[in-house]
């Protein structure tokens, strides 16, 4: 039977829509196979995200690189407001789910093979993009971002060193201009592959060059820098008031961008710190621990730098106020562990235990009101009485309940014994001898009192071996990776 054209097209018609409809059907939040987005064509996309709504020069810079002519993409969580006149051809998409519309795509948006992150008041430089990132082809595997300065300001090649499991990120000068660096600070333009830029959790996350050096320092992808550079707009100052409000929202945009990232700690160049964790005012970063296993061990990390810090204050505050009561104490279990092995506490643990003894309790005040009722003191640490028995606990704060656990201990003949057992491997009785007299040692950025054979004590605690071969709490639920081969944890800071 002989076909006509009109039944050609009918059935070409109905297939495509059946297509589609399979699409859909398929997964509605991803293309399938056969609906992907036509492949990349060379070129270079301009994605134009780091921008203010207020006083900034997004229609100024997007009319600039459309005139190269390249594609020019507004990325936005909404529309800029006041309403922006962007050039003819210059694309926005908005980020923020809209109820009425299909979901944001990022990758249906961008057809070429490279894209380009460009910062507000950027202008275009002829050719500079296809010098970019004919620099990128050329470096195969040396470098997966290149980044050119904007204005007359060179940038300043960075070290980046994340260390995921310590919550940290490591920036650091680097002695002689490398060939490749781990970030830059200042004004770029970067460019990179878009299949690399889709592959990314946080493609799109702001502050745009942190959020892309960090994920990238995760994949150990190297930045390659340009020596031309893009000239600036000429701009009037901001004014006060814009100022104040880009800061805050720079401020409230890093500190979002690191909490998804899962850092809580930068290390900045200068060697000054920025936090991002628990303080006094606010909740600890882990809940309830069970089993002796924080959820940060099962997810392969160890205690946040700012619960160390808060313990190490805690710590500090407490063997201050022991000793100045003329309370009798001595580093206890994974504590003492920590100040023999590293002079610290033991990168993975959540609190410190101290003994004392128990006839010395009423000594110092705060203990013996804690046995009442909890206390707070002059500098905001909460003493109590544990629940759980016969032991009490100084909290960092009423809303940090990182702690110190202060065990009451009483001799029995020549035996050091307790009212409340938990049932923990180490929780057992042990001769006073080990405490006459006790020893200093360093701990947590203070001197502590210890017992005098720190190795014979933990040996007896946690068995032979104990300093050389760290593990972790409790083993039948998480082991330490290398414990079997004695592998020592890193020495932390102060």
């Amino acid at each position: 039977m002989r076909v006509r054209p009109c039944q050609a097209a009918l059935v070409s018609a109905i297939a495509l829509n059946l297509l589609l409809l399979f699409c859909a059907w398929r997964n509605p939040g991803a293309p399938a196979p056969l609906c992907r987005s036509p492949r990349a064509v060379p070129g270079v996309t301009v994605i134009l995200r780091d921008f203010e709504d207020f006083e900034s020069d997004l229609a100024g810079t997007a009319r600039s690189f459309a005139a190269l002519p390249v594609p020019v993409l507004v990325v936005a969580e909404t529309p800029p407001y006041p309403p922006v006149p962007l050039p003819a051809g210059v694309a926005l998409l908005r980020l923020h789910p809209d109820a009425a519309e299909p979901p944001p795509r990022l990758e249906m948006n961008i057809h070429t093979r490279h894209v380009a992150l460009v910062p507000d008041g950027a202008r275009a430089a002829p050719g500079l993009l296809e010098r970019m990132r004919n620099a990128l082809e050329a470096a195969g595997d040396a470098a997966r971002l290149v980044a050119a300065p904007v204005g007359s300001k060179p940038v300043r090649c960075l070290e980046l060193h994340v260390e995921p499991r310590e919550w940290t990120a490591r920036f650091s000068s680097l002695a002689a201009p490398p060939r490749t660096c781990g970030a830059v600070e200042g004004a770029a333009v970067l460019l990179l592959r878009t299949r690399d830029l889709l592959a990314l959790p946080f493609p799109l996350a702001r502050p745009v060059p942190t959020a892309l050096f960090i994920q990238a320092a995760l994949r150990r992808w190297r930045l390659l820098v340009m020596p031309a550079a893009f000239p600036a707009a000429r701009r009037a100052p901001v004014s006060p008031h814009g100022r104040w409000k880009a800061e805050n929202l720079a401020v409230n945009r890093r500190r979002r961008l690191m909490r998804d990232l899962g850092i809580k700690r930068e290390v900045l160049a200068d060697g000054s710190e920025r936090w991002y964790g628990c303080g006094k005012e606010t909740a600890r970063c882990f809940g309830t621990v069970h089993a002796q296993t924080p959820q940060y061990l099962l997810a392969g990390r160890w205690t946040p730098p700012c619960c160390l810090r808060a313990l190490r204050e805690t710590t500090r505050h407490v063997v201050a106020a022991l000793e100045a009561a003329g309370v009798r104490y001595w580093l206890e279990g994974g504590s003492l562990l920590g100040a023999v092995r590293l002079g610290d506490i033991i990168p993975w643990d959540y609190d410190v235990d101290l003994g004392i003894y128990r006839e010395d309790v009423g000594k110092c005040r705060w203990l013996a009101a804690a046995a009442t009722a909890p206390v707070e003191d002059a500098e905001g640490f909460l003493w109590e009485k544990a629940t759980e028995g016969d032991f009490y606990r100084v909290h960092y704060s009423r809303s940090n309940r990182l702690h110190v656990d202060l065990w009451p201990f009483y001799a029995r003949g020549a035996v050091m014994t307790k009212d409340t057992w938990l049932g923990h491997p180490q929780d057992v009785e042990f001769p006073e001898r080990f405490l006459v007299p006790r020893v200093p040692v360093p701990f947590a950025g203070v001197t502590a009192m210890a017992p005098n054979n720190a190795r014979a004590f933990l040996e007896l605690k946690f068995g032979a071996g104990a300093i050389e071969k760290p593990e972790y709490p409790n083993p039948a639920v998480k082991r330490l990776e290398g414990a079997a081969e004695g592998v020592s944890p890193p020495p932390r800071g102060q």
